[in-house]
């Protein structure tokens, strides 16, 4: 299986760059999997298909503003990091723009209060472990003072409102990208959905290089994920259990979701806690354990977040989609329209 076999034109003007106000007036493309049918509808109508049968599972992750800009203390060199990854309480993952000037041993200052100091060359992502040097405060505070949200780098707009790339679920930070199909739920929304019955679970799965890293191999198969940390506590993977065992529909908010559920999951219909990393890569072939539906936004070509939603339907079936929404132009990618496939 080739990466190009998930290639499809897509013109510039349909990449999205703002987010629509409200948000739930995203347009939403309906595809039911069992009679091919096709509908097209506007997200708030999400309500109206949904049933108290249903569980949306949704990742509570929160967006870091986990982008950084310094000079060196010796040259005086321009560097941006793009924080991927805590190791521990001062050091990350990260990406250096330009690489080449963020040797090992450089220092780069961000602030009077901030410093970088990088600790290690990590060939495997082509980035950094970098150390976060502060005088006072914490970290947090201080990136919340002075990072910007990472926003993709198809999106060329900044963004007025860092609450706008970031779920209105959102609680537990550590993402360097928000999970975009979230992004369409307001709390009035979720609202009527509970008061309907459906029954809404989170889990976390802290989004970073591994999810929107690009595929730079010829075969799908090749392609290795960069690991992100997913947790399910006891509670919540014994709900999600007794659900499945009475017949719910489990319905994914996005890729990440279905990525930890699936990670989760030991065998069919059963998932176990989990605290851990994760590098599931899911593609066509993939045999699904736990998700029944998903929603989620359209995403790159070639990506393996279009490879993961053409496993969960068929890469024709995805792609004939695909070239539908974009002859219907829907908007696309982070800030775009969304889908429900079940």
């Amino acid at each position: 299986m080739n990466t190009s076999d998930f290639f499809y034109n897509l013109p510039e003007e349909l990449i999205a760059q703002f987010p629509v106000e409200p948000r739930d007036s995203s347009r939403l493309l309906v595809y039911s999997k069992k009679d091919k049918k096709i509908e097209h509808k506007h997200f708030s109508d999400i309500i109206d298909l949904l049933t108290d049968n249903d569980v949306l599972v949704v990742n509570n992750t929160r967006v870091i503003p986990a982008r950084i800009f310094g000079e060196k203390e010796d040259t005086k060199a321009k560097i941006e990091f793009l924080l991927l990854k805590r190791i521990n309480l001062n050091t990350y993952e990260a990406l250096a723009k330009p690489g080449k000037k963020a040797k090992v041993g450089s220092i780069i200052k961000i602030s009077d209060n901030l410093k970088v100091k990088v600790l290690e060359d990590i060939e495997e992502i082509g980035g950094k472990k970098i150390e976060l040097i502060i005088n006072k405060g914490t970290i947090e505070e201080e990136l919340d003072k002075l990072g910007e949200m990472p926003l993709p780098p198809y999106i060329r707009q900044k963004l007025a409102n860092k609450e706008r790339y970031q779920t209105v679920y959102s609680k537990i930070e550590g993402s360097s990208a928000a999970p975009t199909a979230g992004l369409h739920f307001t709390s009035g929304l979720l609202e009527k959905i509970k008061q309907k019955g459906v029954i809404i679970e989170e889990v976390l799965l802290e989004v970073g290089l591994g999810t929107f890293r690009p595929v730079a191999v010829d075969n799908v198969e090749n392609h290795h994920m960069h690991s992100e940390r997913i947790k399910i506590d006891n509670e919540t993977a014994e709900r999600l259990n007794e659900y499945k065992k009475q017949g719910k529909r489990i319905i994914a908010v996005g890729t990440t979701t279905v990525r930890t559920l699936e990670s989760a999951a030991i065998k069919a219909s059963q998932i176990e806690p989990v605290d851990k990393e994760t590098n599931i890569f899911i593609y066509p072939g993939y045999q699904f354990k736990f998700v029944d539906a998903l929603i989620t936004n359209f995403h790159l070509p070639e990506s393996t977040l279009i490879m993961l939603v053409s496993a969960f339907a068929s890469k024709d079936e995805v792609l004939n989609i695909y070239n539908l929404a974009v002859k219907e132009k829907y908007r696309f990618f982070s800030f775009g329209d969304a889908m429900f496939i079940y």
